[in-house]
């Protein structure tokens, strides 16, 4: 997909930077690539990918030398003010700046009414919504410097909409909603905060934890008005209008080909 978007110079006028947490594949790698196709250069964040975010690196480093970097880390850092600290450190002494950070990563598998119990608690609320509230604080100074602004990968299911069986997640989600448009009032004028809600833009790995059976991603395709799944290119499309568009913040923009103006609140 082609971007029109042009790349804003921040002050000092320097090639900007963005930040994008679990990018090493599937959406968050559709975001660095659209970004990197824009002038960007990209802090690529992994966890347990890190073979195919350096390979990323590896690709873009060869169009444009070194204007991609990974940084290996579980989000579960932020549990710990010294390693939070340390991490932070370790994203401004890639470039130096950061003028952009989108919040990607994520966890996503169902915690059905009666099998609720603590570790998907902690590990889908760390993932969906404590991580990148303690991230948004840490890197806020640098974000006002360049006069930035932050992007979330929220859901559909986050609002009204709740996925049946995934309580825990809806409710994680549902809070890193209310975090953008919370930030986005904190952090005002300086710096903007906006949020994208998926719908069905890429099928969970079939090998995985998230996986969907055959039979109920057709269900879904066909219950969605544009009968059929939407591309990551799609959500870096609108993550890259966000970080455009400088009179806009606190928006939610939904990229669910409908879905959600027929969604009864289950899988299908």
């Amino acid at each position: 997909m082609n971007l029109d978007y042009n790349v804003t110079q921040p002050n000092n006028g320097s090639t900007p930077v963005m930040l994008v947490t679990g990018s090493a594949k599937r959406i968050g790698a559709a975001i660095v690539k659209a970004a990197h196709n824009q002038g960007y250069r990209v802090i690529i964040h992994c966890h347990q990918s890190e073979q195919d975010a350096q390979a990323l690196a590896t690709q873009l480093n060869h169009t444009r030398a070194n204007s991609a970097v990974v940084i290996v880390a579980d989000l579960a850092i932020v549990e710990d003010s010294s390693a939070l600290a340390e991490f932070i450190e370790d994203i401004m002494s890639t470039f130096g700046q950061l003028d952009v950070l989108v919040h990607n990563a994520s966890r996503f598998y169902p915690s059905p009414l009666g099998d609720i119990h603590h570790a998907q608690w902690d590990e889908l609320f760390l993932t969906n919504a404590k991580a990148p509230l303690l991230l948004s604080q840490a890197l806020l100074p640098y974000l006002k410097e360049q006069k930035g602004c932050i992007v979330s990968l929220l859901d559909i299911h986050a609002h009204d909409k709740p996925f049946s069986n995934y309580i825990v997640y809806n409710m994680a989600k549902a809070a890193h909603r209310m975090m953008v448009q919370s930030l986005a009032l904190e952090m005002a004028p300086e710096v903007r905060v906006n949020g994208v809600a998926p719908g069905v833009n890429v099928l969970p790995e079939a090998n995985s934890d998230q996986a969907i059976e055959a039979k109920q991603q057709r269900s879904i395709i066909n219950s969605i008005p544009m009968r059929r799944i939407g591309h990551p290119d799609e959500i870096a499309h609108s993550v890259l209008y966000l970080v455009g568009a400088h009179y806009v913040t606190g928006e939610i923009i939904t990229v669910d080909g409908g879905r959600s103006l027929t969604l009864a609140g289950s899988l299908v």
